[in-house]
């Protein structure tokens, strides 16, 4: 006797293993959450067992669409279909912010060969040591912004002076997008700092959980954030805008039992051949305007056209 016949064992294991572990029942209730699982997503064992993954508690994204959790979700289509699959995509930490993770969903069959369940496994694939390298080399500077954890305005200035420079010499392509928070004075007055600082660091963190290990993401003024994506040309950007919308913007916290979110505006544009840094800066700052201005018009046709209703 090795003592390895006793089932209980393998289910330690199971519940030991870093990499995160999720069981679910033919109705797609959670039955199984490991250790890796809880490290992960930040949601304890008794908070999401016996819950049904219908509930969207992580609220599975794929950079397209953040509603997975219908027939387009892995668990769904393992159980109907009783094949593995295999994904990327996001899920929302319990602290607000969004998380890339690869996914593997199989099938669990009992001793018949019937499909009684499904189990998917999940690693986080963000670059947490080359982040933390970055941090590490910036902190000491001073050049962290204290709220968000992110590169300060003075940094972000300096990267995208050298990226500039490095597309004068070289022509190495890249892209800038500006992330503006809407009605962030309302929020913090309504809300107050604490809340407001906890919303700054969960789109912090969902904007470099969204991007490579390669790009840049820094605070840019008090309601704004700057990413710079190296080698990335106007069509990229286009798609990568779009995904940054969709995870900033599903970025949130529980606040006094309220679900919180900010209003989130994308600005674009890539450098030409003119550039200089001001007017890289003018022609971000130039397009938030633009996006506003747009909004205050619609708000105001919808406010005429209910007055006339």
């Amino acid at each position: 006797m090795t003592g390895f016949e006793d089932p209980e064992i393998y289910r330690t294991l199971l519940e030991a293993l870093k990499t995160g572990l999720c069981v679910v029942d033919r109705q797609r209730k959670i039955v199984f959450w490991n250790d890796g699982a809880q490290r992960t997503t930040g949601y304890l064992r008794h908070e999401v067992v016996g819950h049904s993954c219908v509930e969207n508690l992580l609220q599975h994204c794929d950079g397209k669409s953040c509603e997975l959790c219908g027939e387009s979700c892995p668990l769904t289509a393992a159980l109907h279909d009783a094949k593995p699959m295999d994904a990327m995509g996001f899920v929302h930490h319990k602290g607000g912010h969004r998380i890339f993770v690869h996914t593997w969903t199989v099938p669990v069959r009992d001793k018949h060969g019937s499909v009684i369940g499904a189990m998917q496994c999940f690693e986080a694939r963000h670059v947490v040591p080359s982040l933390d390298r970055r941090r590490d080399s910036t902190s000491n500077a001073g050049f962290l912004d204290p709220v968000s954890g992110v590169a300060n305005h003075a940094m972000m200035q300096s990267h995208l002076r050298e990226t500039l420079a490095t597309f004068r010499e070289l022509g190495a392509t890249f892209g800038v997008l500006g992330i503006q928070l809407g009605r962030l004075a309302e929020f913090r007055a309504k809300y107050g700092s604490e809340a407001t600082n906890s919303m700054l660091r969960v789109v912090a963190q969902t904007l470099e959980n969204s991007l490579r290990p390669s790009d840049f993401v820094g605070r840019w003024a008090e309601d704004q954030f700057l990413a710079i994506l190296t080698n990335c040309n106007i069509s990229a950007l286009d798609a990568v805008s779009e995904r940054v919308l969709k995870m900033a913007g599903s970025g949130g916290i529980e606040w006094w039992g309220r679900e919180l979110h900010f209003a989130v505006t994308i600005a674009k544009t890539v450098p030409q051949a003119e550039d200089t840094l001001e007017l890289l800066q003018q022609r971000v700052q130039e397009s938030f305007a633009a996006h506003l201005e747009q909004e205050s018009s619609s708000a105001a046709a919808g406010s005429d056209s209910s007055r006339t209703s």
